[in-house]
């Protein structure tokens, strides 16, 4: 019996030891981009079978109050959006409401060429439809409150820059199509429909549509860097990037959303393969993007990633099936950007679980 006492005592001190010395890695790692404690910062959590196995907040919150960052602030999160909009497609189509081989004609009858252009397509960025994040008269809109049918009447008519199926090319217009689609469909507003059908569903209590105006409990604060030091960010209209680019979330959040997916929660087995599907081309060539994750691999081993940067702030997800690994970084300032470290702390805690 004392022997086995003593076999456990020493495991768990190996154990702590262990997961010491990758916690002070994974540090080292976050403070290559997240330096200056006074400056806008972020929040990193990892998480492996589910649960969180590292969490931490760095830098300030908000720099006018002198707020320090903690794990339960709310960030905007950019293209990391795109997934909850194509799972909302998804769901649609689990429901019969749609197919994702129908052409966009099926649901906007005017749309240009909208019958050679699947919703498939809008999904996997291979439309060919203009980004309009790419068009000078971007800023002519910015600050304006846009309908989604404004939104698409924005870019629809200007020329393709290719022939749908052709290329793939990362693409913000196909998305806020997308999330035209979705309120076409169901008669609801987008940010309805993505808060009954996921939030609530995944338990995202601290997950919205962004606004500037509404009172965010937690909310951090964006800023962008210049020469002479940190700025506010530049005000957007979030009816902008819409569907492409609106939502705000937490670190655990996130956590909870991934695990959902991961159970088959919201959608059914079959379904959600879609969304981690590596498709063709018109000519077969397989390209790495599913319905809004990257699909890539870390030393060889399959991931599913995807990031996010809009005025003030920047996130990046990384998620490794295999391992139920999971790494998200959230930042405050669009200078800092989550992207390369959380890949470092995934490939890390990767190493460090095959051993």
């Amino acid at each position: 019996m004392k022997n086995i006492l003593l076999t456990l005592i020493f495991s768990t001190i190996g154990f702590n030891f262990s997961f010491a010395q990758t916690e002070a890695k994974i540090d080292s790692i976050i403070q290559t981009e997240f330096k200056d404690h006074n400056a806008p910062g972020g929040v990193v959590l990892v998480s492996k079978k589910g649960k969180i196995i590292y969490e931490k907040a760095f830098g300030k919150a908000n720099l006018e109050l002198n707020v320090d960052m903690t794990p339960k602030n709310v960030f905007q999160i950019g293209s990391m959006t795109k997934q909850f909009t194509a799972v909302s497609i998804l769901i649609l189509e689990s429901q019969g409401k749609l197919n994702v081989n129908d052409p966009v004609s099926k649901y906007i009858p005017d749309y240009p060429s909208g019958n050679s252009i699947t919703i498939h397509q809008l999904l996997t960025h291979t439309s060919g439809i203009k980004d309009f994040t790419k068009m000078k008269s971007i800023s002519e809109i910015a600050q304006k409150e846009m309908s989604p049918k404004m939104m698409v009447d924005f870019f629809k008519n200007e020329p393709v820059d290719f022939k749908p199926g052709e290329k793939f090319d990362y693409n913000n217009s196909g998305y806020v199509l997308l999330g035209h689609l979705i309120e076409q469909i169901t008669g609801e507003k987008y940010e309805d429909f993505i808060r009954k059908n996921i939030f609530e569903k995944a338990g995202m209590d601290n997950s919205f549509y962004a606004s500037d105006r509404k009172i965010i409990k937690n909310r951090a604060y964006g800023y962008h860097q210049k020469s002479d030091g940190y700025v506010n960010k530049t005000v957007i209209n979030f009816s902008v990037p819409f569907a492409s680019g609106s939502l705000m979330s937490t670190v655990e959040d996130m956590l909870k959303w991934q695990n959902v997916l991961n159970k088959n929660i919201i959608l059914n087995k079959e379904e959600g393969k879609k969304a981690f599907t590596k498709y063709h081309l018109n000519n077969s060539e397989e390209y790495t993007y599913g319905y809004g994750w990257h699909l890539k691999d870390i030393d060889g081993i399959s991931t599913r990633e995807h990031g996010g940067s809009i005025f003030g702030f920047k996130s990046m997800g990384v998620y490794i099936p295999d391992e139920d690994i999971y790494v998200i970084g959230f930042s405050n300032c669009d200078c800092h950007s989550p992207t390369q470290i959380t890949r470092d702390i995934a490939k890390l805690v990767l190493i460090n679980s095959n051993k």
